[in-house]
């Protein structure tokens, strides 16, 4: 069979990475640790180059009989850093491709993999605090890209220690305070192509009992395609108290002020040969997503005794919305929430024991008022609806080492969601309430650096009003859409031999009910249903080898796939077909070097090798692609200048679209064009 030049380079780059990886590991077995940056794979022992606060979260993570990622801000604060794709690139599992500006697809295991627009399947938090309103759905505007310290990626059932029980698990940023920031004072600017712009100034101390963290900073962008500009300010303020070892209170403080032109989804022939088009109609409708958020936590971590540990908070976040699409959503949310969790150390019967439990509530509502679209202003009133929810979640966890080195884990979760509903044009309502039981169990094997571990988890997702109200008609009552169960077995390995680090997870979840959509046009919300039964299955792989580390510098190689398998069990329409979006395989690599001088280097692989379903049916395809970027730059003093130059044979492709029932009957017109050649540029100053 004939393959293209195009292709047959990304084919051999990734035999001969995985030739090397497979030739080194045995014998890495009996090497020596080699020194190592920052990873992103958790291990049974923390890389050398670890921050402390790094480390520590590297270790708790490593606890868990299950995947998890630990991402240090070191990873990534030396490049364009605009979203979540950017942020989340090398860990394995993680669907995150961008459409425009911040917002993405952000899909672990196959988690919300039909949502066309914004977020769900995922809990995604900073500090333990959701960005999603109360129902569960989220965006990623309200994201502060540059706010972490490090980032926590819990996968599927892992993720109980938050009380979520969602099919994805959770993705937690933590913000930096003044005893964890990398810095005491950092100033950063960059720019570069599309008139891309960013400042970014922080600063950390301590003053007795007292210490504080702040950050400042603003972007703007007109962006790749028309129709696409960002303008946006954020701001975090960290204040914390101690008393007594290991005790603290804490209040952080964020707001933002962000505006965000929406482009629309394109055919596959516009994206492909037309990029930065807009859409039919976008501009004259100025299409936007403008927010203005707040956001404030009081939290606290309690030490009561030698073995017991109490960390809980509450916050409230509040969010202005105005959205003209096809038409104008304007939107006031207020959601509060409290949570508490409690972590016992100790020992029964001689035989080591921990065990974590807690309760998590929300609860918030929505004030939504629609409009005739009249050139991004508001026309006629169209809608007006009072959107109420609330959440319970109960959880616990324990190990039990029936042997030093072996684990037992079992925990489960108890929840309740309600959905209060009123249209106040049409004076009717509507309610639902939605309970579930999740118990989970597992296995852990530690010997040395290396980890072995197996669990069995149930998850659990009630639908948001989105897949409730389905339609914005002044006459709409609830759809009839149930949660979305799953059941899934996972096994897998991580750990650290010598020059080479690993982690390596099959997962298999058995779906009921998943929560399905299509886009009966290009411009209207989803329309969303529970397929009957579905199957995900997958592996998750990552895989860095320290090729040289001696006094010319360091070389290193990571690579991570993702292989999944997401279709139908026996539907009556579409049978065993695929489920569209998520590639079948997925592969990075990238090849790290820092030499003497403060030089560093690393050219970045992004290849999807076949081409993607796009509609149910299995009709149409969305091609694969492979893409080449390349960062560096150089550390002098205090100062670090870098560069990071972006698809550099400006290849056209579309890594993120939107799932059709059949592409040979519906609108195609849900692809979003990957961005093309860019070329960034900044500096960063810290003492």
């Amino acid at each position: 069979m004939y393959t293209s030049p195009r292709r047959r380079l990304p084919a051999a780059i990734a035999t001969a990475s995985f030739a090397v990886s497979a030739c080194l590991l045995a014998p890495a077995a009996l090497a020596q640790a080699a020194q190592a940056d920052p990873d992103v794979i958790v291990t049974a022992q923390k890389g050398s180059d670890d921050p402390p606060v790094v480390a520590r979260a590297r270790d708790r993570l490593s606890r868990t009989p299950g995947s998890v990622s630990v991402v240090a801000a070191e990873t990534y604060v030396d490049r364009q850093v605009v979203g979540l794709p950017d942020l989340l690139r090398d860990v394995p599992g993680v669907l995150s491709n961008k459409r425009y500006g911040e917002e993405s697809r952000l899909s672990i295991r196959g988690s919300g993999l039909d949502q066309s627009y914004h977020q769900r399947g995922v809990l995604l938090a900073q500090d333990g605090v959701p960005f999603a309103d109360a129902d569960g759905f989220s965006d990623f505007q309200k994201v502060d890209p540059l706010g972490a310290r490090f980032i926590e990626v819990y996968k599927g059932g892992n993720a109980l220690r938050f009380g979520g029980a969602q099919l994805g698990g959770a993705v937690n940023l933590v913000t930096p305070n003044g005893k964890t920031a990398a810095t005491p004072f950092s100033l950063r600017l960059e720019g570069g192509s599309w008139d891309s712009l960013r400042g970014q100034a922080s600063g950390a101390g301590k003053a007795g009992a007292f210490d504080w963290y702040g950050s400042f900073n603003a972007y703007r962008s007109d962006g790749y395609r028309q129709q696409s500009a960002s303008d946006q300010i954020r701001g975090t303020l960290n204040l914390g108290y101690s008393f007594g070892e290991e005790n603290e209170v804490r209040l952080i403080g964020y707001a933002a002020d962000i505006n965000q032109q929406v482009p629309g989804a394109l055919s596959l022939t516009d994206a492909l040969n037309n990029p930065r088009f807009a859409g039919a109609g976008v501009a004259d409708r100025r299409q936007a997503r403008d927010q203005d958020v707040e956001r404030v936590t009081v939290q606290t971590h309690l030490r009561l005794s030698d073995g017991l540990v109490f960390e809980g908070g509450i916050y409230v976040t509040q969010t202005d919305l105005h959205h003209p699409i096809s038409i104008v959503i304007d939107q006031d949310t207020d959601t509060q929430g409290a949570f508490g969790r409690f972590d016992l150390s100790g020992e029964i019967a001689g035989h080591r024991a921990d065990l974590f439990f807690g309760a998590y509530y929300r609860q918030g509502g929505t004030k939504q008022d629609l409009f005739v679209n009249i050139g991004g202003n508001n026309g006629p009133r169209i809608g007006d609806t009072r959107q109420v929810a609330s959440g319970l979640d109960v959880f616990g966890e324990g190990r039990f080492f029936v042997v030093p080195n072996l684990a037992l884990v079992a925990g489960a979760s108890w929840g309740r969601a309600t959905r209060d509903y009123t249209n106040r044009l049409a004076s009717s309502a509507d309610t639902a309430d939605f309970d579930w039981f999740a118990p989970r169990v597992g296995l852990l094997f530690e010997r040395g650096t290396v980890q072995v571990y197996a669990n069995y988890t149930r998850s659990v997702e009630p639908p948001q009003f989105g897949a409730l109200t389905q339609t914005n008609t002044s006459e709409q009552v609830f759809a009839p859409v149930d949660s979305q169960r799953a059941w899934t077995a996972e096994v897998g390995t991580r750990g650290r031999a010598g020059p080479v680090t690993w982690d390596l997870t099959y997962y298999r979840a058995t779906v009921a009910g998943e929560l399905l959509s299509y886009l009966p046009s290009a411009n209207l919300p989803a329309t969303i249903f529970n397929a009957d039964r579905t199957r995900h299955q997958g592996v998750e792989a990552s895989i860095d080898l320290r090729l040289l580390d001696g006094p010319v510098g360091r070389l290193r190689l990571r690579q991570t796939y993702g292989w999944s398998d997401f279709r139908f069990r026996g539907d009556r329409v579409h049978g065993d077909n695929r489920l569209p979006v998520a590639p079948e395989h997925q592969y990075r690599v990238s090849l790290r070097y820092d030499g003497r001088g403060g030089v560093f280097l690393e050219p970045f692989l992004d290849w999807r090798p076949k081409d993607v379903w796009v509609d149910y049916a299995n009709t149409l395809k969305a091609p694969g692609y492979a893409v080449v970027s390349v960062s560096g730059g150089v550390r002098v003093g205090p100062a670090t200048l870098f560069v990071d130059a972006r698809n550099l044979a400006d290849r056209r492709y579309t890594a993120e679209f939107a799932a059709v029932t059949d592409a040979r009957s519906a609108s195609t017109s849900v692809f979003f064009p990957g961005e093309g050649r860019a070329v960034f540029a900044g500096v960063r100053f810290g003492l």
